[in-house]
Order: structure tokens, then sequence, then C-alpha cells
């Protein structure tokens, strides 16, 4: 079994529940709120972690309580945490993350994310291994470490999430691109919903340039696209609580499987069950799915 290495962000999340979002100037009481450790990098491993995988993370936090506090999640989840530095003088990454009837607006503070830097990693990657990025580190850094990962015969997985500006070459070292409808109109330009018909989804996939591009569409479940075949795999129901960090544990436990030796389409079918336990619990790294919750899913599909 070969391991996950994930690269990316750790960030504290603040989760602020209410029966729905203020509009501008307008105050609301009757909110909840919630600290529960978070970052697209630390979700996805911590995912991957507990689904089996043995996973390192690499990554940047502050010298404050928050860092200290998810320098330890991560221990606790079983994932390697001596590749993550701790920057002193920055404070952690923070994500203030709004949730409403089950759904949620974010807004980060990088903090010490932005400080992730490609040569402090001396983690070398090896063949065999599936390196996994996301976009809230610096975009320098994420591909750095894709280009060096796809020169040794790792398999590399980006998360093109938040979408932010990026060189087109960066998806020459990409094996698998992971993103959401929204994030692939942002990428291509094109004018795609979650409704949009698999020909046209699988038409933008193709133009991203990555090897295979994943497209998950939230309750629909998701298209995959090669260069020249297209897969559509259905969503698992589920009961909606809180749909923070679902696309992280879809990445995650992708990682975990193929990390495993096991197909690229039983992977993402995977991978959909365990996003689909993911949201029915409240945050993101505690909501990551076990493997017993995961085959339970499966065993009712």
């Amino acid at each position: 079994m070969g391991k996950v290495i994930v690269f990316g962000s750790l960030n504290m999340d603040v989760i602020v529940q209410s029966d729905r979002r203020p509009a501008a100037g307008e105050t609301i009481l009757g909110a909840t709120v919630s600290l529960l450790p978070g970052g697209k990098g630390s979700n996805q491993a911590i995912a991957a972690a507990r689904l089996g995988a043995k996973t390192e993370m690499l990554g940047v936090v502050g010298d404050d309580a928050f860092g200290g506090e998810l320098r330890a999640v991560l221990k606790r989840s079983g994932v390697n945490n001596s590749g993550v530095r701790i920057q002193r003088g920055m404070s952690t990454g923070v994500a203030l993350i709004q949730v409403a009837g089950g759904d949620n607006a974010i807004t980060g503070a990088s903090g010490a994310n932005g400080a992730f830097k490609a040569a402090e990693v001396r983690r070398a990657p090896r063949r065999g291994e599936v390196w996994v990025g996301q976009f809230e580190t610096p975009v320098a850094a994420t591909e750095a470490l894709l280009r060096k990962a796809r020169a040794t015969g790792a398999t590399t997985i980006l998360n093109l999430a938040p979408m932010v500006p990026h060189p087109p070459r960066l998806l020459k070292f990409v094996d698998i691109a992971v993103l959401n409808e929204i994030e692939l109109a942002q990428a291509t330009g094109a004018r795609i919903t979650a409704r949009s018909p698999e020909r046209t989804i699988a038409a933008a996939c193709r133009k991203l340039g990555a090897r295979i591009v994943i497209a998950t569409l939230g309750g629909r479940g998701l298209v995959m696209a090669g260069p020249d075949w297209v897969l559509s795999l259905p969503a698992f129901k589920a009961k909606v609580v809180d749909t923070t960090g679902a696309g992280d544990c879809f990445v995650g436990a992708l990682a975990a499987r193929l990390s495993a030796g096991v197909s690229l389409s039983d992977a993402a079918r995977y991978a959909t069950a365990a996003a689909s336990c993911s949201v029915e619990r409240l945050g993101a790294a505690p909501a990551m799915p076990t493997p017993r919750e995961v085959a339970a899913r499966l065993s009712r599909a």
C-alpha cells in the first residue's frame, strides 16, 4: 500500500450557524458558534488517514494556540505531522464559515499558509505515492511540488479550490484534477451549472489540460472525463447538515483508495459515498467518516 502526501492549508474554522445569512449591513441574533479544525489540506489528510491510508501532511501554522491544536488534531487522526512547520511571528490560518440551511459561505484569512514554500519541504516524493495539493497555499509552491512528484512517478492530484489565477502549464503535472461546477466554470470560462448536460461538463473538463478531470456536482454526483472517455456517477442519498468539507472528504477518500491500488472508477465511487457521509455532521475535519460508515453507505446503495 502506498502513502498519501497532502501539501497545503491548515485552518481553524470559526463556524457560525444561523437560520439565514445576514444581508449587507444587517445584524441578526440567535446564531451558534463552533471552533473546529479545518483547512483544505488538513481536511484531506485527515479524511485519507481515517479511511486507512498512511498519510503525511506538509504545511505551515503560526506559533499560536490554533497552530498547536491543529498539529495535535493531525496526530490524533493518525496523520504524520512532522512536515508541518511552525512560522514564528505569524498567526495560523482562519476560516469564517457561515452555515444556513445546510449550505455555507466561507471567508478565509490565510495567515501562515501564505508562508508555505516548496524549497523548505525536505520530504522527497517517491514512486507509488499519491501527492495531493489545493489552492489555499501559494501557487508557486503547489506547482513546484506537483512537478517534482510527477517526475518521480508519484500520482498527482490537484483540487482546484478555491479557484485562483494559475499558469496553464501547472495542469501538465496533474494526473487527476478535482473541482466543482463553479470552479470548472471559472477555470474554463464555460457556462456550467450542476444541471448542465454531461457532454457540456465533459467538454469543459477537457479544456483544463489535466490527464483526468473530475467535476463534483453536489447532489447530482460527478462527471469524470479522460482524453476519450466520460463516466458519470450518481450521488448517494444523505441527510444534509453541513456541506463544509464535503469536497475535501471526496479528495482525501479518492487519494486513500488510489494509494491502496483500487481502480479510478471504484475509488471515485467510494469517495462519493464518503462525501455523502461527511455532510451529515457539522464541520469539516470532525465530519470525516470511518471505513465502517462508508461501507455501510455503499451497502445500502
